[in-house]
């Protein structure tokens, strides 16, 4: 039985109600998803049918299901929503690129590399204002603790969006009077990383003097001479003061990756970002795994 036809113009709310009931199912869910109330929902949908003149759903005990008039209305509903989002993404683009966008990396990375080369991102977009956490845990980017990581690993799990970035390879280094029978290693927290597992396995012979659970710590321990350390070749060359030394077996190579959460990473500020740090790997390929020493 069709519905009294009301004139007057459509009103583009009651269509977004519409979609997102047709999509949901049931008034509670639907108005979950909208943030309303379900009677909201529900006199929404009766303003849309009697403008239209049609009975969009059939009520159900288990729902509501769309009828053929409805499913009509949905398909061409359906492609108004998306040039809607097209609208607001270009309006989106057009107004500049505003708002916070929470980067997370390990310390080294974040205060030596990464700060250096988003200078140029600041200069370009001021209107984006960063956040830049340096820890060694793998923030959760799920509960939006980060919106975007650079990692030493691939994530294993999740559904996140991740692209590798560069490989960073290892070296032994020590001052030059530093004590080259001793190591400086990393604490007990950090024992699941490569650079511990190889340190266990070759340095097991020898004393281990210091532990650090950064490799900025480690560093500064090698180069005031307590012994050597695994440290990644670029960050021990450039900050100087060390000596490459004959690692006992193959030091590792980490694989440094971007990652970022599905919904967030074609939002405006947040790919600016994206962009900024993959444009800066790029970049620096060659000074992030460089040639060994001679």
């Amino acid at each position: 039985m069709g519905v009294q036809k009301r004139s007057g113009p459509l009103d583009w709310e009651d269509l977004r109600v519409f979609v997102a009931l047709a999509r949901a199912g049931s008034l509670s869910a639907a108005a979950r998803e909208l943030k309303v109330s379900h009677a909201t929902v529900g006199r929404r949908i009766a303003a849309l049918e009697e403008t239209l003149g049609r009975t969009l759903f059939d009520r159900r005990a288990d729902g509501y299901l769309l009828t053929a008039d409805g499913a009509a209305v949905l398909e061409l509903a359906a492609d108004m929503e998306e040039r809607a989002h097209g609208i607001l993404r270009i309006s989106g683009q057009q107004a500049g690129l505003t708002g916070t966008v929470r980067l997370t990396s390990t310390e080294a990375l974040a205060e030596r590399f990464l700060i250096p080369h988003l200078a140029a991102l600041h200069r370009r977009h001021p209107g984006i204002h960063l956040e830049v956490v340096s820890d060694s845990r793998a923030l959760s980017l799920a509960k939006r603790e980060a919106d975007v990581a650079v990692r030493l690993a691939r994530p294993q799990v999740g559904e996140l969006v991740a692209r590798r970035l560069a490989s960073l390879a290892y070296g032994v280094y020590a001052a030059p009077d530093g004590d080259m029978s001793a190591w400086v290693g990393l604490d007990d927290s950090l024992a699941h990383l490569p650079e511990a597992k190889w340190l266990a396995r070759h340095a097991a012979g020898e004393r281990l003097v210091l532990r650090a659970n950064t490799v900025t710590a480690q560093l500064a321990a090698a180069r005031a001479g307590f012994g050597k350390a695994l440290l990644p070749h670029w960050f021990a060359r450039e900050e100087g003061g060390l000596i490459a030394l004959p690692p006992p077996a193959q030091p590792p190579v980490r694989e440094a990756w971007l990652v970022v959460h599905p919904d967030l990473k074609d939002v405006p500020r947040v790919r600016a970002v994206i962009d900024a740090v993959v444009g800066a790997f790029e970049e620096e390929k060659e000074r992030l795994d460089p040639a060994p020493l001679k």
